[in-house]
């Protein structure tokens, strides 16, 4: 026998509860009439009202608001810049290529023949395992095609991409057709969850710096400007500024991108992430004299 019709104005399918519908009437009408954000704004208050009345956790908020930004970012947003990408000359000799794999410590490799902007394939640091079995096998049989997308390519799109064709690893082309950057599935995933750490990186104090393998330091743009003159055993002046990332911006003039180099006193300071207007992780080396001196 058929269900009989609802007579109520605000219409059968939209104040009948499911079988699994525990709200009464009077809650299915009132969110009916009062419905949910319609702007992007509103969701964020309604996300920041829900983790005030512990309905989710801040690390949840953080997430969701962080999937919410990611639909406004590109691939131009996220990228590795050019200029700092680690990359391999197809004619490096295999204990070259061992040697900089070792020291740099990613798991895949942009690889270029005569100039940086001609990418040929992407190395995976685990196939060198292949030489050793088979020394006859030239570098350019292990490469893997390269995915090229251009800087306007949309985050969410992307991420879908990595996960259909099973790639970690994107170059980034200009609107002209060189080569603008690098991404990968990592750079996207922490636009929503955040700074992923690393395996290798090894945490030297609560201040947050860490060491990387090649004796860098990652450096958190929050970090206190007394914390780094702890560190690195230096005396940058405050000038009234508490944070690093306040101080370097202040030295630079604005805040710099991903991928901008800047030097304050005896550090150079290397932006590796950006989120929301603010540097998230500087990398951090010690000028050399002479570099100290040439500036």
């Amino acid at each position: 026998m058929s269900e009989p019709q609802q007579s109520s104005r605000f219409g059968r399918e939209s104040v009948r509860a499911t079988p699994h519908d525990h709200r009464t009437l009077f809650e299915r009408v009132i969110e009916f009439i009062s419905p949910g954000p319609d702007s992007r704004n509103e969701l964020l208050e309604t996300l920041a009202d829900a983790e005030k009345r512990e309905l989710i956790d801040p690390e949840s908020r953080s997430m969701l608001e962080g999937v919410l930004r990611m639909a406004d970012l590109t691939a131009g947003d996220a990228m590795v810049a050019s200029p700092r990408m680690d990359m391999i000359d197809i004619a490096s000799t295999y204990d070259e290529v061992l040697a900089s794999v070792i020291d740099i410590g990613h798991s895949r490799f942009p690889v270029f023949e005569g100039e940086r902007d001609n990418i040929i394939g992407v190395l995976m640091s685990k196939d060198l395992l292949k030489v050793q079995r088979a020394p006859e096998l030239h570098l350019r049989t292990l490469l893997r095609p390269a995915l090229f997308v251009p800087e306007s390519k949309g985050l969410n799109e992307l991420l879908r991409d990595f996960r259909s064709n099973r790639n970690h690893l994107a170059i980034v082309i200009d609107e002209f057709g060189g080569l603008a950057g690098l991404i990968t599935i990592e750079d996207v995933l922490e636009e929503i969850v955040g700074e992923i750490e690393d395996e290798f990186d090894d945490k030297v104090s609560e201040s947050g710096l860490y060491t990387l393998a090649d004796g860098s330091c990652r450096v958190p743009g929050d970090a206190s400007i007394e914390a780094i003159n702890a560190h690195f055993a230096i005396e940058l002046a405050e000038d009234g500024i508490e944070t690093i990332g306040g101080l370097v911006a202040h030295r630079n003039g604005r805040v710099p991108r991903r991928g901008e180099i800047v030097d304050v006193g005896p550090l150079r300071f290397s932006v590796m992430l950006t989120r929301g207007g603010a540097v998230r992780w500087f990398k951090v080396v010690r000028l050399s004299l002479d570099e100290m001196a040439g500036g």
